[in-house]
């Protein structure tokens, strides 16, 4: 913690132009004034440049704002219900927080990060150096689309930036390994930071977030950032907006303040476009999906599936398929994953397994969100694979939620996949003609012989 003379904090936030940029980032979100016992009250909010000096004289070290966008940033409290919050959000902006010890390791994964928005065409993006060893990546509100999946973006807080930052964690990943490690050796890492090798390692791979983070846990409703040209008690420098294609050339001796140029703008609301950041949007939620549907559960099967090159009728669906289908109070986000690969293992093409979800979910007691099962569906047909649903022996799933009630077929088969594909075969094998030339359907021990 450096000490921050009061002599050194008037000088600095005397500045006009400092106190303008401030300002100017404040507008609509909640600030709160960091003094040297604590925080100040909150809500707080600055309204004209002459605030800033005024909280500097009484000691104010810092200025801290909500990444969310409020109507009214006064009214908030924390007796508000969820839903009176969520009136009350105008929006919010992405504001993605890379976190380390040890500042080059930051500034590679910074770096990589501002690489992958630019992949999904933003060019909207700011980077500011947090006064430290991190970096803060921010992206205007005013780019998102309007709707995620048929939500309104707007209330999409804190699962939005939760989602993105998780997605661009898993994007960047390979190639953090690789540039961390060209920029120094597992042994010399473990040097710097002083891990053993076994906390460096995960799954028999160097895991990179092991010595840098991007914050996805600790966002949550009424989180503060540091805003920009404010100081970092702990260094005495200041959080500078930098360059975001000039993050490696970066230096932390050009956030002293006493020789701070007001530059660069951190959340540039006049350069953004609608819609701009659409393509992160629907493939950071299409991607992450499949963790809200799978949860912690362990998926055993993974294997590839020739599975049927026809699809299987309803009617050879084993007895725990139909009881899915005759619609479910719990259970629903696993028993997607169930349908899908059941269906694919038995011929469905994705336009019928479409319309007979549809189906599905209008029996539910309450309805999946229709984007939940489209993306769900965009990413399986993605991977082109045919995978089977889990064996009937997996507890988390079928009698998990009560809808295993077993035939004596069941006994005969560990998988709901196979139990319809040889069920169907079963009936064309035994398929006989009667004297008229017409076909018989007929049971016999729960195994279809057509007579």
């Amino acid at each position: 913690m450096v000490g921050l003379d009061l002599s050194v904090l008037l000088r600095y936030y005397k500045r006009k132009e400092i106190q303008e940029v401030i300002v100017e980032h404040a507008e609509n979100k909640e600030v709160a004034i960091k003094y040297a016992e604590g925080y100040g009250k909150r809500p707080d909010v600055l309204q004209h440049p002459s605030d800033v000096l005024e909280f500097a004289k009484k000691g104010a070290t810092s200025f801290h704002a909500s990444e969310e966008l409020w109507y009214n940033p006064l009214q908030l409290n924390t007796a508000l219900k969820k839903t009176e919050i969520e009136e009350l959000r105008r929006g919010w902006d992405l504001v993605l927080d890379v976190d380390s010890k040890f500042f080059d390791y930051a500034k590679i994964t910074a770096n990589l990060i501002v690489q992958a928005l630019r992949h999904h065409d933003i060019d909207c993006l700011s980077v500011k150096f947090s006064g430290n060893n991190g970096f803060h990546i921010g992206v205007p509100f005013e780019a998102f689309p309007d709707f995620v999946h048929d939500v309104e973006t707007r209330t999409l807080f804190p699962e939005g930036p939760r989602r993105v930052a998780s997605y661009l964690k898993q994007m960047i990943k390979p190639h953090l390994i690789r540039e961390l490690l060209n920029f120094q050796d597992l042994e010399k890492i473990q040097i710097t930071t002083g891990k053993k090798r076994e906390e460096l390692i995960e799954n028999k791979e160097f895991d990179p977030f092991s010595i840098v983070d991007i914050d996805t846990i600790l966002i949550s409703s009424r989180h503060l950032y540091r805003m920009p040209y404010t100081f970092n008690e702990k260094s005495g420098l200041i959080s500078l907006p930098i360059n975001p294609s000039k993050i490696l050339e970066f230096n932390r001796e050009s956030a002293k303040w006493n020789e701070i140029v007001v530059e660069h703008k951190f959340i540039d609301r006049t350069k953004a476009q609608p819609n701009q950041a659409k393509k992160l949007f629907v493939q950071s939620f299409d991607s992450t999906i499949e963790k809200e549907i799978y949860g912690k559960i362990e998926i055993t099967e993974t294997k590839e599936f020739r599975g049927s090159e026809t699809a299987v009728p309803v009617e050879y669906f084993p007895p725990c398929i139909k009881n899915i289908l005759n619609g479910l109070k719990d259970g629903k986000k696993r028993s997607l994953f169930i349908l899908v690969n059941f269906l694919t293992c038995a011929g469905w093409k994705y336009d019928d397994i479409k319309k007979l979800l549809a189906e599905w979910n209008k029996k539910n007691q309450e309805q999946l969100r229709e984007g939940i099962i489209e993306s769900h569906l965009r990413y399986h047909e993605r991977n082109k694979k045919k995978v089977l649903p889990p064996n009937c022996n997996n507890m988390a799933y079928y009698k998990g939620f009560g809808v295993c009630t077993p035939d004596n077929f069941c006994s005969k088969i560990k998988n709901p996949a196979n139990y319809a594909i040889l069920k169907q075969k079963g009936a064309e094998r035994f398929k006989k003609k009667d004297k008229k030339g017409k076909t018989k359907v007929v049971e016999k021990n729960s195994v279809v012989e057509i007579k």
